[in-house]
């Protein structure tokens, strides 16, 4: 976890960075460079960096790994791993466009948190669990917390006397 994710969290949350970091199995420094998570020899399946400043998005896309997030997502382009950029940033200037559709086109993932307006959110927690639950997708990892997009809900109408005629 990077300084300013820690600052992030401890600003809008009321989680403990003693609390996140027991979430994992185990825990970096962002200068660690030797971690095995620097390496393209460590498997995983991928990685999500969330929130992803624009500092780290330019850092990613020139290959500038001067912290264990930049050099971890470096090695997992690089290997052909998926990576999810989980962008927060607004507006978006054309420098951050250029570095998310350079991205994009090196196989980066480019999410958005933006909120999924059609499952009417009751609250913040739904909204986060809406993203939270696609980017787990992106890993094939499918969760029931959160409500998918079936279609626009229509009146059902019987073929009896419906005109198709126009």
């Amino acid at each position: 976890m990077s300084k300013w994710a820690l600052a992030t969290l401890k600003y809008e949350t009321d989680l403990t960075e003693q609390h996140i970091r027991g979430l994992s199995h185990t825990n970096y420094t962002g200068k660690d460079l030797s971690a095995p998570i620097s390496s393209g020899s460590f498997q995983h399946d991928g990685m999500i960096i969330v929130p992803c400043s624009m500092k780290t998005l330019a850092a990613v896309r020139i290959g500038y790994c001067d912290d264990l997030i930049a050099r971890s997502a470096d090695v997992t382009l690089k290997e052909g791993r998926k990576l999810v950029m989980v962008v927060r940033e607004t507006p978006l200037s054309e420098i951050h466009l250029e570095n998310m559709l350079f991205l994009r086109q090196a196989g980066a993932i480019i999410f958005p948190p933006v909120p999924a307006f059609y499952t009417k959110p009751q609250g913040l927690t739904d909204v986060v669990e809406q993203s939270v639950g696609r980017m787990l997708d992106c890993f094939s990892i499918h969760t029931d917390g959160f409500k998918r997009w079936s279609g626009f809900e229509r009146a059902k109408q019987s073929k009896e006397g419906t005109n198709n005629s126009g």
